[in-house]
């Protein structure tokens, strides 16, 4: 059992981070379908442990047995979850509660199979908006779903893709979507139409044709454009979707691309998170446990954090931005539960 157990933990991945509604926690969600809970105030706090071991989580549990979990986001009363064709709702008093290991799902939303395929259609990345309390999700046929969360229905699905989605992003009544078909389409919501498409690898300066045309992550302003993938992470201007700035990083893929206050926050096949300027200095390089980074999160309030995860069994934690602070571990043998 122990061996099976450290096999597990050394071929680790988190794909999937969120902050509970209050700030109070940090949840990461692995590819075994396990969810983990840190206590952000227990964690944080003065009570460090040896200075050789990493904190573990305080509670952990497993949502969907062998599925991976590649999303998860909250809303006031629910940890939203997105697996293979399903997204399920679990209750917040909960899972971070001690009763968290015994965990049942509060309710789920499957998604439509395909007629032509038996396999159920992955949900890889889900966005929400608090204004009408629809949630958008990419999924793995090439679809963004709106589901409605009051009732839990599929209202319409917004087609366009020709190929899975790796990333959404949210402002207003706009929303943008990248694929592994190498798009990033923009979407007016209002009229649910596709208002403009941009190929980053049909852009010499910007094309890495040896990694590929995907495009694993998005994000977007008033003005301005993030994306990067198997191209390189590029900023265009939102009116002309010209490129303004080609950043010069070393990755092999970008799969972290956001937007943050006046500075682009990106990470990928590189054991790094990258703090750079719109022009492309580097504010700072904090290295990461993860070979490949697929998720960083923060938050400014109640504590200001940065949680960066991937293929590892550790979370690197920020309290300042600029550097690593502390190192988690997602779970440990002491844990039975996972």
């Amino acid at each position: 059992m122990a061996s099976t157990m450290e096999q597990k933990l050394y071929y680790n991945t988190v794909l999937s981070q969120t902050f509970s509604p209050d700030g109070n926690y940090l949840l990461a969600g692995n590819i075994y379908g396990d969810v983990s809970v840190f206590d952000l105030s227990r964690t944080l706090g003065p009570n460090k442990v040896e200075e050789n071991d990493f904190q573990g989580p305080n509670y952990c549990f497993t949502a969907h047995s062998h599925q991976q979990i590649a999303c998860m986001l909250p809303t006031e009363d629910f940890l939203v979850i997105g697996t293979r064709g399903e997204i399920s709702g679990w209750d917040w008093k909960m899972v971070t509660s001690s009763k968290a290991p015994n965990s049942k799902m509060s309710w789920s939303i499957q998604i439509p199979t395909n007629k032509d395929s038996y396999e159920k259609p992955d949900v890889n990345y889900m966005v929400y908006s608090k204004s009408n309390k629809l949630l958008y999700t990419g999924c793995g046929d090439n679809n963004i779903y709106i589901i409605n969360l009051e009732d839990g229905k599929i209202s319409r699905d917004m087609q366009g893709h020709s190929d899975y989605i790796h990333c959404l992003a949210i402002m207003g009544n706009q929303l943008t979507s990248c694929s592994e078909d190498g798009s990033v389409r923009l979407w007016d919501l209002r009229k649910r139409e596709n208002t403009n498409i941009l190929t980053p690898h049909l852009v010499d300066k910007v094309a890495r044709p040896r990694l590929g045309k995907w495009i694993g992550a998005v994000d977007f302003t008033e003005d301005w454009l993030l994306c990067g993938g198997g191209p390189s992470l590029s900023l265009w201007h939102m009116r002309t979707m010209e490129a303004a700035t080609i950043f010069d990083l070393a990755d092999q893929g970008i799969h972290v691309a956001e937007i943050y206050e006046e500075r682009v926050i990106a990470a990928g096949a590189a054991p790094y998170i990258y703090h750079l300027t719109y022009q492309g200095e580097t504010l700072a390089k904090v290295p990461t446990s993860s070979n490949t980074v697929y998720s960083v999160v923060y938050q400014e309030l109640p504590q200001k954090v940065l949680s960066a995860a991937g293929s590892s069994n550790y979370l690197d934690l920020c309290t300042n931005f600029n550097y690593r602070e502390m190192i988690l571990k997602f779970v440990d043998l002491k844990m039975s539960t996972v």
